[in-house]
C-alpha cells in the first residue's frame, strides 16, 4: 500500500508527524505538505507564482503553496507513481458541518479524489493536540480496515473523519454521519494599524445550528468518531425541476431591442 500524506497546518505540525509515525509501518508513505500553515485555503491552487519543493531533515517534502498545490504537484509528476490512498491531517481542530467548505485539510484530500484516488481527511475535534497519539492510532485502524475491505486502490471515494480528543480506550466507534450546520460567522474584527489604516480580521466561526442526531457534531459530542462521505457535485438536484421552469421562461420569445434612430 502506497500512501501520500499532506495537511494544511504545515509539514512541521505535530498532527502530520503523528500520522506519518502511525502509518509508516503499515504502508510505503510519502509526506508532501505546505511549508507554512494554510488553514481555510479550501481547494485553492497557486497559478500566478512559481512553487518550490524542498526536503526537510526528517525526509518530508514541503512546498511554498496550498494543501491542494501539494497533492496536485505530487500526483502530476513529483511522486512518479500513483498512490493507493491520499490521507490529509491530522488537523488541529474540527472540520465539521460548513467548515468542510473552507477546510484546507479537506481540500488536500479532495484533490486526491479529483485525480481518482481514494482519500481521507482526518481532524481532531479540539485544538492543541490533546491525545494526538490516540487519534493517530485510530486513523491507522481506519486505514487498515479500508484496506482489509479492498477499498484502497479501488474506485475513488472521499471521507471526512473527526476524532474526539480522548484516550484511545475512551474513543467511541465510528459513526456514519451527515454534515451538521453552523450559524453565520461572527462579525468582522477591525483594528487600526500603527500607520492609521483600518485592518480587517475574519471573525470566528458561528455557533452550531444543526447538531441533531445523525450529524457529525452530535457524534463527536458523544465521544464517537464521525465519518462523512463527501462528493464534489454541487448541483442542487432537488431544485432542478423548479429552475427548469425559470429557464424555459427565460428561453421564450425575446423582445427585439429597438435601435436608435440613425443621425444624418
Amino acid at each position: 500500500m502506497k500512501i501520500l500524506i499532506s495537511n494544511d497546518d504545515g509539514y512541521q505540525a505535530p498532527g502530520i508527524v503523528a500520522l506519518f509515525e502511525a502509518l509508516k509501518d503499515v504502508a510505503d508513505v510519502e509526506v508532501i505538505a505546505p511549508e507554512h500553515n494554510n488553514s481555510a485555503k479550501s481547494n485553492a491552487l497557486t497559478l500566478h507564482s512559481p512553487l518550490y519543493v524542498n526536503r526537510a531533515s526528517n525526509g518530508f517534502r514541503y512546498i511554498n503553496g496550498t494543501p491542494a498545490d501539494c497533492v496536485h504537484i505530487a500526483l502530476t509528476g513529483l511522486l512518479g507513481y500513483r498512490p493507493d490512498l491520499v490521507v490529509s491531517g491530522i488537523n488541529n481542530g474540527a472540520n465539521m458541518g460548513d467548515d468542510t467548505i473552507y477546510s484546507g485539510t479537506v481540500g488536500a484530500a479532495m484533490e486526491g479524489y479529483l485525480f481518482g484516488v481514494p482519500a481521507i481527511a482526518f481532524s481532531q475535534v479540539e485544538k492543541n493536540w490533546g491525545h494526538l497519539e490516540s487519534a493517530a492510532l485510530k486513523a491507522r485502524d481506519l486505514v487498515l480496515q479500508m484496506e482489509s475491505q479492498n477499498l484502497i486502490g479501488s474506485s475513488p471515494w472521499l471521507l471526512n473523519v473527526n476524532i474526539p480528543n480522548l484516550p484511545f480506550g475512551e474513543i467511541g466507534h465510528v459513526k456514519l454521519c451527515r454534515l451538521g450546520r453552523r450559524h453565520a460567522a461572527e462579525a468582522v474584527i477591525t483594528q487600526v494599524s500603527p500607520r492609521g489604516d483600518t485592518m480587517y480580521w475574519i471573525g470566528a466561526a458561528g455557533p452550531i445550528l444543526d447538531e441533531a442526531e445523525g450529524t457529525d457534531f452530535h457524534a463527536t459530542t458523544h465521544g464517537h468518531i464521525s465519518m462523512t462521505p463527501l462528493k464534489v457535485d454541487l448541483t442542487d438536484h432537488d431544485r432542478l425541476g423548479y429552475w427548469a421552469q425559470t429557464a424555459a421562461r427565460m428561453a421564450g420569445p425575446a423582445h427585439p431591442t429597438p435601435h436608435p434612430t440613425a443621425q444624418t
